[in-house]
């Protein structure tokens, strides 16, 4: 079985979503956090893990690249910008992978310009990325208190209330 990239980002972006409303029921506040001064807050790294879906997704299904992305960063703007890429990625039909392969898709990285082939631009650019980003909130959302776990993070993992890691 082949999982698309339409697969693979909408399950994550479900799991970013259900994070995000944790961390809004637990303190707004750690929206604004960061792990280090360097680096983006939690809401700017879930903005950058959306746009990287789009950014991913669209050259390989032989699409224009789109954003949804608000000019503010706020929770509702942030949730809003998942509602309206979860449909759009949804809407892409797998036909549209076909010759994926054949693809090469250009992009930057930093102040790096990239011409990758597509399955090198998926694998060890995109994906990569993405998930550094979303790990970073899942990080961030940690570091400020917030209750959530390996099962939120991923969406299989099952562990007991009272379950610990600290042996």
């Amino acid at each position: 079985m082949t999982v698309t990239p339409t697969r693979l980002f909408l399950h994550y972006l479900r799991q970013l979503d259900a994070i995000l409303k944790q961390v809004e029921a637990f303190d707004v506040a750690v929206a604004d956090r960061r792990l280090h001064p360097d680096m983006f807050p939690l809401l700017q790294q879930a903005r950058v893990a959306i746009g990287l879906t789009l950014r991913a997704t669209c050259p390989l299904a032989g699409r224009e690249i789109v954003s949804f992305r608000a000019d503010e960063s706020t929770f509702p703007s942030v949730f809003g910008e998942l509602e309206r890429t979860m449909a759009y990625l949804a809407a892409i039909p797998d036909a549209d992978f076909a010759g994926m392969d054949a693809r090469r898709v250009r992009t930057t990285a930093g102040f790096a310009e990239l011409d990758l082939p597509a399955a090198e631009y998926y694998q060890m650019y995109a994906v990569p990325n993405f998930f550094f980003h979303y790990s970073m909130v899942y990080a961030i959302a940690r570091q400020g208190g917030v209750p959530v776990g390996k099962a939120d993070f991923d969406g299989y993992h099952r562990y007991p209330s009272d379950f610990e890691f600290a042996s």
